[in-house]
Parts: C-alpha cells; structure tokens; sequence
C-alpha cells in the first residue's frame, strides 16, 4: 500500500488522524506558504532564510 493511499497515524494515540486535524496542518501549511509569498512579493527575505542566516547570499 502506497504512503498516499495509507491512512496517516497519529504517533501519540497511534490511531488514523482525523479530518479535522489533517485540514488544520493542511491550512498551517498554506498560510506559512502565503507568508512566504507575501514576503517575496514585499522584497523582503523569507523568515526560514532569515532564519538559516543565508539572506543575501548568492550561489
């Protein structure tokens, strides 16, 4: 069975996770994701790369 297809575990209880507790990490996500958006739009450097002390650097 694919990782996809499996129901996701939850390590405490040890049981499926619910709906309602897959759609909030799945909202959590989008708006870290929006944040992030935000920011680039605004010019400012993402927080994780602030964050990792990698702002500005250039490859």
């Amino acid at each position: 069975m694919s990782e996809e297809s499996a129901p996701r575990r939850n390590a405490a209880a040890g049981r499926p996770k619910g709906l309602l507790e897959q759609m909030e990490e799945l909202m959590a996500a989008l708006n870290a994701d929006l944040s992030a958006l935000a920011d680039l739009r605004a010019g400012t450097p993402a927080r994780e790369t602030v964050a990792r002390g990698t702002a500005g650097e250039t490859d």
